[in-house]
C-alpha cells in the first residue's frame, strides 16, 4: 500500500515504538522491511507521539493535545512534516490505531497540519482513503462529549504520573 501511494518516509509517531501483539511492527524489523521497498522510516514519537513525557500534556490521565500542539517539541515536529510536503515529499505517519478517529493522527497531528493548509488523508486498512475532514466529521459525531474540553485521548492513562515522572 505504502508503495501504491509513492510513500517515501514512513514517519512512526508511537509514543514507544514496540508491537507486543505483532514484532514485526516493532522499530527495528519495521525499518528493515522498509528500507528493503526503498522506503526510509523514521521514529518522531519524541515530538510527534500521543503519550508526551512532559507531565503539563495530562489532565485526569487524559493527553490534552491542544496542550500539546503549544509545546516546542511537538512544533518542531510539525515543522519537520511542513519541510517534507514544501519539498513534494510524500509521508505516511505510522501509529498502532488503525481508525485514524481513535487516534492522535488525527485528533492532534491532522489538525494541526490542516491548520498549515496541508490536505491529510488517512489510508484505512483495504487502502481506502478518507479526508481529515471526514475524520474529525466522525469524531464531532461519535464522540462530541470529549469535545467539551478540547480534544483529548480517548483512553486515560491510569499510570501517565509514573509515565511522565510525576
Amino acid at each position: 500500500m505504502l508503495e501504491q501511494e509513492h510513500v517515501k518516509f514512513l514517519v512512526d509517531v508511537r509514543s514507544n515504538p514496540v508491537s507486543r501483539f505483532n514484532p514485526d511492527f516493532s522499530a527495528e524489523p519495521l525499518s528493515e522491511k522498509l528500507h528493503a521497498l526503498g522506503i526510509r522510516y523514521v521514529s518522531m514519537g519524541d515530538t510527534l507521539g500521543g503519550r508526551p513525557q512532559d507531565p503539563s500534556c495530562y489532565e485526569n490521565g487524559r493527553v490534552m493535545y491542544d496542550r500539546v500542539q503549544e509545546k516546542s517539541f511537538y512544533k518542531s515536529g510539525i515543522q519537520r512534516l511542513l519541510s517534507a510536503s514544501a519539498q513534494g515529499i510524500r509521508v505516511c505517519l505510522f501509529c498502532s490505531e488503525i481508525r485514524p478517529e481513535d487516534c492522535h493522527r488525527s485528533k492532534m497531528i491532522g489538525v494541526s497540519l490542516a491548520k498549515h493548509g496541508i490536505d491529510v488523508v488517512h489510508l484505512g486498512p483495504k487502502g481506502e482513503h478518507l479526508r481529515q475532514a471526514e475524520v474529525m466529521t466522525r469524531l464531532k459525531t461519535a464522540q462530541a462529549e470529549m469535545f467539551e474540553n478540547g480534544l483529548c485521548s480517548r483512553r486515560s492513562y491510569p499510570s501517565a504520573k509514573k509515565a511522565v515522572g510525576r
